[in-house]
C-alpha cells in the first residue's frame, strides 16, 4: 500500500514545556496534537513537535503481541512512562492507567498516586462514562489531573464482543453527552473520544469546555492522537480505518536490513571508512 504524501500547513516546533493549563487554552483556538509513545528514544523524536504524549496501554498489542490491552499492569506502564518521561521534555504526558487498576476511588487512587510519585505524567486516563464520576472526582480532589476516555473504549473489548463504533443514533449521541459533561463536572480536565460518528464527537466537543481528543472520531475535537506505529507503518497486523500512514516504516527498515545483510555478506560492510 502506497502512502500519499500532501502538503500541509508548517507549524513552528514547540519551544517551552506544554503544561495541562497550555492544553486547557488551547480549546477552540489551535487543534491540540497528542501521539503515543512507549520508550525514551521515540518519546525524544516527538518531543517538540507534538503537545501532549500519551503512554497508552496500546504498547500491550503493538510491542508485546497481545490481542488486547487487558493485562497491561501497573508495573509494565510505569516502567514505560518513567522511559518516555526521560526522552520528552517538553511534552505534556498522560499516564493510560491499565484494566483493573481503577475498579474503585481507592485503588484508583493508590495507584494514581504511585504514577505521579514515581514518573514525571501530568495526567491520568481512565476510561469509562458517567459510572466513573465518582472515582474521578477522588482522583480530582486529591490533586491527580484526569483524561476522561468515552466512546469505544479498549479495556472493554472482552465484555462489550469486540471494537463497536458509538453513537450511531440520537440516544446514543446523547447518552455520549451525558458521560461528557458527567466527567467534566467530576473534575476531568479532557475528553478523548474514542471510535464515535463524526456528529457524535463534535456533540460532545460543543456540550463541554474542556478540550477533547478525537481518536477515529472525526475532524471536529480539539484534537487528535494516534498510536505512533499505526501512524508510521510499522503495526501491520491490521489498519483501522481512521489511521492515516505517513510513512512506511516497516518497508524501510526491512529495506534498510536487506542492504545491510547483503553487504555483511558481501563483506562490503565494514568498509575501510567504517573501521579503526
Amino acid at each position: 500500500m502506497g502512502i500519499v504524501k500532501q502538503m500541509s500547513i508548517h507549524t513552528p516546533k514547540i519551544e517551552k514545556k506544554v503544561t495541562l493549563s497550555t492544553i486547557a487554552k488551547m480549546k477552540g483556538v489551535e487543534p491540540i496534537t497528542m501521539v503515543t509513545a512507549y520508550d525514551a528514544l521515540f518519546a525524544q523524536l516527538f518531543d517538540g513537535e507534538v503537545e501532549m504524549i500519551l503512554v497508552g496501554d496500546s504498547l500491550n498489542m503493538s510491542f508485546l503481541g497481545k490481542n488486547d490491552t487487558l493485562s497491561a499492569t501497573m508495573d509494565q506502564m510505569i516502567y514505560h512512562t518513567q522511559a518516555v518521561c526521560n526522552g520528552a521534555k517538553l511534552a505534556c504526558i498522560v499516564f493510560d492507567m491499565p484494566f483493573g487498576s481503577y475498579t474503585t476511588a481507592n485503588i484508583a487512587l493508590q495507584n494514581a498516586v504511585r504514577v505521579y510519585q514515581e514518573t514525571c505524567a501530568q495526567a491520568v486516563k481512565i476510561e469509562g462514562g458517567k459510572e466513573k464520576s465518582e472515582i474521578v472526582k477522588a482522583l480530582s480532589e486529591n490533586g491527580i489531573a484526569v483524561v476522561a476516555h468515552i466512546g469505544l473504549m479498549p479495556q472493554h473489548v472482552r465484555s462489550e464482543g469486540g471494537y463497536k463504533v458509538r453513537g450511531k443514533d440520537e440516544a446514543d449521541i446523547k447518552a455520549l453527552v451525558e458521560d461528557a459533561l458527567a466527567l467534566e463536572a467530576a473534575g476531568a480536565v479532557m475528553v478523548l473520544v474514542e471510535g464515535v460518528k463524526a456528529e457524535a464527537a463534535d456533540a460532545v466537543t460543543k456540550a463541554v469546555s474542556v478540550p477533547t481528543i478525537g481518536i477515529g472520531a472525526g475532524n471536529s475535537t480539539d484534537g487528535q492522537v494516534l498510536v505512533w506505529s499505526d501512524m508510521f507503518g510499522f503495526f501491520e497486523s491490521f489498519k483501522p480505518k481512521f489511521v492515516k500512514q505517513y510513512c512506511n516504516g516497516a518497508k524501510e527498515v526491512r529495506e534498510g536490513l536487506e542492504q545491510y545483510r547483503n553487504e555483511v555478506k558481501s563483506r562490503e560492510f565494514p568498509g575501510s571508512e567504517y573501521t579503526y
